[in-house]
């Protein structure tokens, strides 16, 4: 008889220290088949560092699953990420040092996850933090680990608790004001650097700090603001 594998399911998962170190917590968040949150769950830390708030909600969402399902899992944490898919064999070669001979950071976390993984299917995916139209997946989870930080206290779809308010990490969209008639000197020529990274009308992505300028749909590339004026 063939066992049938079990599918694949996806979640995410993100940490979160207001002051790093300072107030922490963690959340993870396991979708539907839509890719809808589905199930979620987040905790304070107390005063921690945002590297532990991201290896612990990693450590909690693998807990938190059968360890016959198949992961796909989701984050904004490249330290997070390459710990435990990068660096991690060659710190247990050296007796969990680092390549300079220092005990490895945040060591307790690491070797939990490594235990958690044996024999698991995992796919790790990086997806940018603090995306407008970014993987909401992830944003789900990083809603949840910053209000977790904030007032410390646990949630989750267990408990009843509602959706996550929005970070104060997460860029807002703009209030439009009315658009001025365009003229040669109008301020709508005006450009600024980004606070944030965003997408501009035109599908591509700005970085924090790129130059940036208004146009009908919102902020994106000047270049784009000049290919739509009439």
């Amino acid at each position: 008889m063939i066992e049938r594998m079990r599918e694949r399911v996806v979640a995410a998962c993100d940490g979160a220290s207001k002051g790093n170190p300072g107030p922490a917590g963690w959340a993870w968040v396991v979708a539907d088949g839509s890719e809808s949150p589905a199930r979620w769950e987040a905790g304070p830390l107390g005063t921690a560092t945002n590297n532990v708030a991201e290896l612990t909600a990693l450590e909690r969402l693998l807990t938190a699953v059968a360890p016959d399902v198949p992961l796909e899992i989701r984050m904004d944490s490249q330290y997070a990420m390459k710990a435990v898919t990068t660096w991690l064999p060659g710190w247990k070669r050296k007796g969990w040092k680092t390549s300079a001979g220092k005990p490895v950071a945040n060591q307790e976390l690491v070797v939990r996850i490594d235990e958690l993984l044996d024999g698991r299917s995992v796919e790790f995916r990086y997806v940018p933090a603090h995306q407008v139209d970014g993987d909401k997946l992830n944003d789900f989870a990083d809603r949840a680990a910053s209000q977790a930080a904030i007032v410390q206290q646990s949630a989750g779809s267990d408990l009843g608790s509602p959706e996550p308010p929005a970070s104060p990490d997460t860029p807002r969209p703009k209030a439009t004001k009315t658009p001025r008639p365009r003229s040669g000197n109008s301020s709508n020529n005006r450009t600024l650097k980004a606070k944030f990274p965003g997408r501009c009308v035109c599908g591509r992505a700005y970085a924090a700090g790129e130059t940036i300028a208004k146009n009908p749909q919102g902020w994106g590339h000047p270049e784009c603001r000049t290919a739509e004026a009439p």
